[in-house]
């Protein structure tokens, strides 16, 4: 393929622009702008580099001069979204400094909800990336404890987050492709489910549904999933 190195290259040691010759048509950011509206609009595996180059108005071998490889497309992308974060002054409680920008993540995967899919430590160079991680460890400053367990500690809450929101994501998307809404299946499989204790066969299910017949708070799980993970640190 033109342009993919024979060895492996991180893309941000690699100079966006030559120092001499003309100006390149296109920057980083335009590319990864164009992925991402792609991506947002068609899903992740509508991109391509022959749709981002098209989204652009110029030809896909071109776009390799830019981008040696699809995985390069990936990382851009990724950071292009996580350039939204907002970054407060660190609360000096690092809890709820950690849950708020938890909440941030949750909310930015749910408007790009391929990024779950990319959620990965080899995505974790970027410049925005290096950002978050080190806006993480600033708000952990207070917390006493050696750099590898804060940096466990970031990894566990993003596992959290990006497990919870790919399983709302893809329960979301199923109820979309059904042609039934999802309160018709909820009350279906909720008569079943109770056809099924009545029958005596599931004494422990019976007497935890007597106790909390639900409806189960979603964002209440979360909350109590995160601050889990923050308590095996609180010591």
């Amino acid at each position: 393929m033109v342009g993919r190195p024979a060895v492996p290259e991180v893309i941000w040691a690699r100079p966006e622009r030559a120092g001499r010759g003309p100006r390149p048509a296109f920057s980083r950011a335009d590319i990864a702008a164009a992925a991402v509206r792609i991506a947002d609009a068609e899903g992740f595996d509508a991109v391509s580099m022959r749709k981002v180059a098209a989204e652009l108005g110029c030809g896909t071998m071109s776009l390799y001069n830019y981008v040696p490889r699809k995985e390069d497309l990936y990382e851009l992308m990724l950071d292009a979204v996580s350039g939204g974060y907002e970054f407060p002054e660190p609360s000096g409680d690092w809890r709820a400094d950690l849950v708020a920008l938890a909440h941030q993540t949750r909310a930015m995967m749910h408007r790009h909800t391929w990024v779950p899919r990319l959620m990965s430590p080899v995505y974790g160079f970027s410049p925005n990336s290096l950002r978050y991680l080190e806006y993480s460890l600033s708000c952990l400053d207070g917390l006493d404890t050696r750099f590898g367990e804060k940096m466990e500690l970031i990894a566990m809450v993003n596992g959290v987050i990006t497990t919870y929101v790919a399983n709302e994501i893809a329960t979301a998307e199923r109820s979309r492709s059904l042609p039934w809404s999802e309160e018709q299946e909820h009350a279906v499989r909720t008569g079943y489910l109770i056809s099924q204790i009545a029958t005596g066969k599931y004494p422990r299910m019976a007497a935890g549904f007597a106790e909390d017949p639900g409806p189960i708070d979603l964002e209440g799980v979360f909350d109590r999933a995160l601050h889990r993970v923050l308590d095996s640190f609180d010591r």
